[in-house]
């Protein structure tokens, strides 16, 4: 068997997760696909893929190889049609990982401008809130809110998220509204579980730094749920700016303290450290981070 035909169903196979669905996207048989990947198997000595009778999935072997065969064949891709003169089309699966409060209107609309101007890539999604390693998993990108980005991933800032502190007007009318930080204290939190583990959160106020201990009431790593129930009158929640404007300007929340807390974070394209960055992610990036509706 061919070896690069092999590497290309191993890696339609590690993307779908299924060796059917690779079979008919590459127009072979199952039981062909299956050979093409035990043969590389034999010639690595090694198991690339666990299999059960319902999942396949990367073993660790299989995810190192994963990420330089991809790294290698969208090069190959790229680098043959270059020499033929043609323009390098964006084409192919881009996996791509983003936080819960993605799932929103403004970009939806993104993701729609960007397909229809790159026809030949296929989105596929995760906004399940986890934070996914991007090689074993076989994701090629993400979108990260963070301070911090892991130095083990190349980063590009893609624009500032102004996050707001909001309560609805229901609960502000049981506890009163605060002037200030401290009138805080002791208030229901709908905390968000990725932020910290504790009780407190710090804020940068008109007054410098300063930290507020709450009472957490719901604790959650989906931002969807603590939206819900911050409309519900649960407690005090801060969440991304693009997530609650519409309820602040239809008063169903309020913005709590908006002159005197900055709460702002930074949204980061990240993405395995490569020498030859693929159309695909490359034009990705390069739209998201040029789009006026991001900013």
């Amino acid at each position: 068997m061919d070896t690069l035909t092999s590497m290309r169903v191993f890696c339609q196979v590690a993307e779908l997760r299924s060796f059917v669905a690779a079979a008919d996207r590459l127009n072979i048989s199952p039981a062909m696909a299956s050979k093409h990947v035990m043969q590389l198997e034999q010639r690595l000595g090694t198991r690339l893929l666990n299999r059960t009778r319902r999942r396949v999935s990367l073993s660790e072997s299989g995810a190192i190889y994963f990420e330089q065969t991809r790294q290698m064949l969208d090069s190959l891709d790229e680098v043959e049609t270059a020499v033929s003169k043609a323009t390098v089309v964006p084409r192919g699966m881009l996996r791509l990982t983003a936080p819960v409060w993605m799932a929103n209107p403004m970009f939806a609309r993104i993701l729609a401008d960007y397909q229809v101007q790159y026809p030949d890539v296929r989105l596929d999604v995760d906004l399940s809130g986890r934070l996914v390693n991007l090689v074993e998993e076989g994701f090629d990108l993400a979108l990260r809110a963070t301070g911090t980005p892991d130095p083990a991933l190349i980063a590009r800032l893609i624009t500032k998220v102004a996050f707001r502190m909001v309560a609805a007007p229901a609960y502000l009318d049981r506890v009163g509204r605060p002037t200030k930080l401290a009138e805080l204290s002791g208030q229901a939190l709908l905390h968000y579980a990725l932020y910290s583990p504790g009780e407190t959160l710090t804020f940068q106020g008109d007054r410098g730094i300063e930290t507020v201990k709450f009472n957490p009431v719901l604790r959650s790593g989906n931002e969807t749920l603590l939206h819900l129930a911050a409309l519900e009158g649960m407690g005090v929640a801060v969440l991304p700016q693009w997530l609650v404007a519409e309820d602040i300007a239809a008063g169903r929340l309020e913005h709590i303290l908006p002159e005197q807390v900055i709460f702002d974070g930074r949204l980061f394209a990240v993405y395995p450290s490569r020498k030859y960055l693929s159309a695909k992610v490359r034009t990705f990036i390069d739209f998201v981070a040029a789009d006026k509706r991001m900013k």
